[in-house]
């Protein structure tokens, strides 16, 4: 018999699979950091810093103020315990997982080794060599070595402007040969050898089965997602439909899925299995953009009732709530969003807009919906834990800030002047 899941039970599935119900420590090791990344399975990457590093984010949503140093040890300093890769998309995952995505390669255009070498004749032999030879290397460093050797020529593409050095790094990063040994202060990639990057113990290790590859990283998914469909666990690695397919049904048949419905979703779902189910929750975080919990919107809209897009895409006079919003998790529910900036040279938190929810999508919901006093007192409080984590001295509400819960936040601090 298929078991039965409410709305309200698949929610509290999804917060804790995420870890986000946990108390949080009073001191965040680098046991704890890793610990949380085992169970996401990934940290997405994005180059926007108006409020902080993405990466760096749905750490503070799980664990509360931690050291960011941790994070550069574990990325950057040997023994490695994460690596950047294309995942969801350029991520940070467990040196584990790594050799799981060698075989899923971006497929853009300018992705073409062919096209390279037809313009620029032994450039991606070059590059490689510069890199054997003085690595780890910026694009700008390897650039230094190699541009005065080719025609001077750049590429258009989604608004960069890409050398040809940077095509070929990129390149020889997709087809793994290259893997960024880290980041630099600029947030540039440093790229260097794979097997220079790798563990030692990963070196040399033949590569998995691509079938095999799939399944595990289903496996991944399906554990922080705790409960979802197929196109939700292929969305977290950027798999295919039908791979992902495959690998749920074999994870069925093995005992590892198993066949839920929940009240209100027509598509075939599963639960991971031994995921608790727990009765309640006391969560509450702000989810940064590129959050795992937000990354499938069709599941965020389904399970919470939040219709939710990503500002920083959207021209400004088209923007509904903001540039860089984060929802806002208390409970079992998403009550809030606020736009956000870390405004550095005046060491404040900027609180651009801030909207209340609505209770949704179930009726049950409303039933646990927090009061807005209370909405409001814990979003006040959670800034302010943000704002001494960033290092700012006050969350300060902005003069032309928009939404209706701007009014009772101001009460919690200051009004900043119109930038």
């Amino acid at each position: 018999m298929t078991r039965k899941l409410s709305l309200a039970q698949a929610r509290r599935v999804a917060i804790a699979a995420q870890g986000l119900d946990r108390p949080r420590p009073s001191t965040v090791t680098m046991r704890q950091v890793m610990g949380t990344i085992d169970r996401l399975g990934l940290l997405q990457i994005d180059s926007v810093n108006v409020l902080a590093r993405a990466h760096l984010l749905p750490l503070f949503a799980r664990l509360g103020p931690y050291h960011t140093s941790l994070l550069d040890m574990a990325a950057g300093r040997a023994p490695r315990r994460i690596l950047e890769t294309w995942a969801h998309e350029a991520s940070y995952v467990p040196t584990t997982t790594f050799p799981l995505l060698a075989w899923n390669r971006r497929r853009w255009g300018r992705m073409d080794a062919d096209a390279l070498e037809t313009r620029q004749p032994g450039l991606l032999s070059v590059v490689r060599g510069v890199v054997a030879d003085h690595g780890p290397l910026t694009s700008r460093e390897v650039g230094g070595y190699v541009e005065p050797q080719l025609a001077q020529r750049a590429d258009e593409g989604w608004g960069w402007r890409w050398s040809e050095v940077k095509n070929a790094l990129e390149i020889l990063f997709d087809a793994g040969e290259l893997t960024p040994a880290r980041r630099n202060a600029q947030f540039e990639r440093v790229y260097d050898l794979t097997e220079r990057v790798l563990p030692p113990r990963m070196r040399g290790l033949t590569p998995p089965d691509p079938d095999d590859a799939v399944r595990e990283l289903v496996r991944i998914s399906a554990r922080a997602h705790g409960i979802g469909t197929v196109r939700c666990f292929a969305d977290y690695f950027r798999l295919g439909q039908r791979v992902t397919q495959r690998a749920v049904d074999e994870l069925t048949d093995a005992g590892e899925l198993v066949p839920v419905t929940v009240k209100g979703w027509d598509r075939p779902t599963w639960l991971a299995a031994g995921t608790r189910v727990p009765r309640d929750t006391s969560a509450r975080a702000l989810l940064a953009p590129f959050d795992p919990l937000v990354f499938e919107r069709r599941r965020l809209l389904e399970l919470f009732g939040m219709h939710y897009r990503i500002g920083i895409y959207t021209p400004a006079h088209l923007r509904t709530h903001g540039y860089y919003v984060l929802p806002f998790l208390l409970g079992e529910h998403l009550v809030a969003r606020v736009d956000l900036k870390h405004d550095r040279e005046r060491r404040v938190l900027l609180v651009r807009s801030a909207f209340a929810e609505e209770p949704g999508p179930d009726d049950a919901a409303a039933a646990t919906w927090p009061s807005p006093a209370e909405v409001t007192g814990e979003l006040a409080a959670e800034l302010k834990v943000m704002a001494d984590w960033l290092g700012a001295d006050a969350v300060v509400v902005a003069e032309d800030a928009r939404g209706d819960l701007v009014e009772v936040l101001t009460k919690e601090g200051a009004r900043a002047p119109r930038a």
